[in-house]
């Protein structure tokens, strides 16, 4: 199982490209970032090339300072359709072929509308360029507000709209949040499943321990037919190191 390393927890100390070369070094196959777009993209396509890694997603920007995307805010969709725009040039320029499309914090019915005709303005143009739209429940305890909280809301949208460039980013630190059963829901989003994340719950530590038995849904998901990467998106402690990476690998 091939194992990423999410460069917005992973290397922040470096730049941009020496953090994708200290991944590759640390014995990564590949990487994903949250907002690259402070850095040229020829320079993070460069560090790709150095380092032999792939990049595999990116997030479309974040919105104001503590904001968590805008795609489900009323009234802001030139500024959400912008920002798809920009992550979808990012993305092609670096080979990145994913995008997580952030909804942003809002409820409601004008939210979810919202969400859905931006989510539908970007499906086709994604699809145009051989890029994925990634949607992402995040735990209402991290973020309250935020527009997608459960795995079960995250699939009705993706059922409402039936776009096959739209697929679903499972993370399993915050369906253990949520109180979900990773391993149960698998049967139901294995159709939609485009990225899986991993994080120790209930800390966002190590990938180790914890709340949820990861080798466990690892396993089952590489049993059930999933082929794609795992992202290690998690907050490392001081001095710990990778020593995690080769057994789950070896899964």
């Amino acid at each position: 199982m091939r194992i990423s390393a999410n460069l917005g927890f992973l290397f922040t100390d470096l730049p941009l490209p020496e953090a994708i070369g200290a991944a590759a070094a640390a014995g990564f196959d590949a990487v994903e970032c949250h907002f690259p777009y402070d850095v040229p993209a020829g320079h993070v396509a460069q560090a790709l090339r150095d380092s032999g890694l792939p990049m595999l997603a990116l997030n479309t920007r974040p919105g104001r300072a503590g904001a968590f995307g805008l795609l489900a805010l009323p009234g802001r969709e030139d500024e959400a359709q912008a920002a798809l725009q920009e992550a979808f040039d990012y993305a092609t320029a670096v080979g990145a072929p994913m995008v997580h499309a952030m909804a942003g914090i809002a409820q409601g019915p004008a939210a979810r509308a919202t969400f859905h005709a931006n989510l539908a303005w970007a499906a086709p143009r994604a699809a145009a360029r051989g890029l994925q739209i990634l949607i992402e429940p995040i735990n209402a305890q991290d973020v309250p507000g935020y527009f997608l909280n459960t795995t079960a809301q995250a699939l009705g949208v993706l059922d409402a709209l039936a776009e096959p460039a739209l697929r679903l980013m499972f993370d399993l630190y915050h369906v253990a949040r949520t109180g979900e059963d990773a391993v149960a829901l698998l049967p139901q989003v294995l159709p939609y499943l485009g990225h899986v994340q991993i994080a120790r719950a209930p800390d966002r530590g190590v990938p180790v321990g914890g709340d949820v038995d990861i080798p466990a849904v690892l396993r089952a998901l590489r049993g059930q037919g999933y082929a794609g990467a795992v992202g290690a998106e998690y907050r490392p402690g001081p001095g710990e190191g990778f020593g995690w990476l080769s057994a789950l690998r070896a899964l």
